[in-house]
């Protein structure tokens, strides 16, 4: 199964627990079940930055409530490689995305873009599978990683790709520069502006990814789609004919 461990899930080193809010979406929506997240990655490196902040923000996700995934693209073919996409680290990958409500992006900066990793787990994902949608409605934070100065043409890629994927991309993210400065020798990451950032990126995802909860399925209802399947509607329990319906 290419599910990464977390090491050290409970072990928040560069947190200063007097400014944290364990429970940050409380209110906004229905939390009887834990916020699922899905975690991707851009690199296959032993000491990969992009991996380690991912595992950084799933730390404070399940702080924060939610109960995550990271998924291992290292066994994942390129796009088209193999026939009918019949590959066991496709098919998980895509299970996964139809288990998540929230995603989580991040990627190293390479030549100005997003990692070919990155890109080949997006490219495995289909707009539409079976009827199924693994990625249509569900929450993504964008995050990125840089060897230099900080960039933002990561992200930005990023943000363009969960718009087309038909994913609510949050506000906020994360930029990293100069990354190998921000780790210790265990993969940890230190106490820092950064760090801050990504708490704050973290906090807001399960908000957000909370507040949509009980309405994402009506965001995404297409009247394209409605067509295309047949699937009319009926004016008598339709909640939005029934709010302009003349009153009596």
């Amino acid at each position: 199964m290419p599910l990464r461990d977390l090491p050290e899930p409970d072990h928040l080193p560069a947190l200063d627990p007097a400014f944290v809010r364990q429970r940050p979406a409380l209110g906004l929506g229905p939390t009887d079940s834990a916020p699922r997240i899905l975690l991707l990655y851009g690199s296959l490196r032993e000491r990969s930055f992009s991996r380690l902040a991912v595992e950084e923000a799933a730390r404070l996700l399940r702080l924060f409530g939610a109960e995550t995934r990271i998924f291992d693209p290292s066994t994942l073919p390129l796009p088209d490689q193999v026939p009918g996409d019949d590959h066991p680290a496709v098919h998980e990958l895509r299970e996964l995305a139809m288990w998540s409500e929230g995603q989580v992006w991040c990627s190293p900066e390479r030549h100005g873009q997003i990692t070919g990793i990155m890109r080949a787990q997006i490219d495995h994902l289909p707009l539409e599978m079976k009827g199924m949608r693994p990625t249509q409605g569900r929450t993504l934070a964008v995050m990125q990683v840089s060897g230099g100065s900080q960039s933002f043409n990561a992200v930005n890629s990023l943000r363009l790709l969960g718009r087309w994927m038909r994913m609510f991309t949050i506000p906020n993210q994360s930029s990293v520069a100069m990354a190998y400065k921000e780790f210790d020798e265990a993969g940890r990451m230190k106490a820092s502006s950064y760090y801050d950032r990504i708490v704050d990126v973290m906090e807001e995802l399960v908000r957000f990814t909370v507040l949509l909860r009980p309405h994402a399925i009506q965001l995404v209802d297409r009247y394209s789609e409605r067509k295309q399947t047949g699937a009319s509607v009926d004016v008598t329990t339709d909640l939005s004919s029934i709010a302009i319906a003349p009153q009596t």
